[in-house]
């Protein structure tokens, strides 16, 4: 089966992700704790970040509930998804992370579970319903585990029993770490914008391209 290959912007800096939400290529935005503190923005603020990142043509907006027990977890990703029909809700691949999953998903919320680290840890969230799952490629090989191999497990059990979840790959370094689980039916990528900005480094395209230019104007 082809699935779409969805990219999307992994960053709460504004003036980093409105200009690639403008080109149309990007599916949304992810962000995450750490990410939101970078960009200095607290928790009563994310209802701004989502509304100018919809404007901008994002389709989802990633928040992470926080919480130490299921029903914190639970009771504040309900909060982040009053913000708008276009949030999905991060939650952490723990115990009480995925209890809080189920219980997102009966009440119809899109979750995506998040620091995932091996294939086992997937298996309660594809019984949970979860929208996507996000594994850690560099976090992993960084603990000097094979991380390419790990997410490719995670594809070969969704393919056969995760009908509705998706992985969204995230922790990535280069765009061609983007590439290479491409070839191998990943679909979804969440990538940051120095990476993205790799997909328009070709030396060769810039020249020919300035070459096809030069002779329009003469044209003219």
């Amino acid at each position: 089966m082809i699935t779409m290959l969805k990219m999307y912007v992994d960053s709460a800096q504004r003036d980093e992700v409105e200009p690639l939400l403008d080109t149309g290529l990007f599916h949304g935005v992810t962000t995450n704790p750490t990410l939101l503190e970078r960009a200095e923005i607290g928790l009563s603020d994310v209802g701004q970040l989502y509304s100018w990142a919809t404007s901008a043509g994002a389709g989802e907006v990633f928040f992470q509930a926080w919480g130490i027990t299921s029903n914190e977890i639970t009771d504040n990703g309900m909060r982040l998804r009053e913000i708008g029909d276009r949030v999905v809700v991060k939650v952490p691949a723990t115990k009480f992370g995925q209890a809080a999953a189920a219980t997102l998903g009966w009440q119809g919320v899109p979750v995506l579970l998040t620091a995932v680290y091996n294939a086992t840890q997937i298996l309660p969230a594809i019984a949970a319903g979860c929208k996507y799952i996000a594994p850690y490629l560099g976090r992993m090989r960084d603990a000097g585990r094979d991380g390419d191999a790990e997410i490719l497990a995670m594809q070969q059990v969704l393919n056969s029993h995760g009908e509705g979840t998706e992985l969204l790959v995230a922790s990535l370094r280069s765009i061609t770490d983007v590439l290479n689980l491409a070839k191998q039916g990943v679909s979804g990528f969440a990538v940051n914008p120095t990476v993205l900005a790799e997909m328009w480094q070709e030396k060769l395209t810039d020249e020919v391209t300035q070459v096809f230019e030069e002779a329009a104007r003469r044209a003219l």
